[in-house]
């Protein structure tokens, strides 16, 4: 078997997986190798924690988005700090 196709994958590849997964985009065959490198993986489990809290909290109602004329006085007042007016 070669290690394209193996089932123990890099951290890397896990934590890319981890975000495909986030998006819906990752294979069955990607999810299961993913499950895998959690098993003995504990700082890829710890990402894909917190990776799913930020999805939830993301999508949650709780969260507060500026209006376009906000943002556009934030981005006028850094210019004018980064021009030094």
């Amino acid at each position: 078997m070669s290690k394209k196709n193996g089932l123990i994958i890099p951290c890397d590849e896990a934590n890319h997986t981890c975000d495909k997964t986030q998006y819906r985009e990752a294979s069955l065959w990607e999810k299961i190798k993913l499950n895998i490198h959690l098993i003995y993986c504990r700082a890829c489990r710890k990402y894909t924690k917190n990776n799913s809290k930020l999805t939830k909290l993301v999508h949650s109602e709780a969260v507060e988005c500026l209006k376009t004329s906000e943002k556009k006085k934030m981005k006028s007042a850094l210019d004018n700090e980064i021009t030094g007016q």
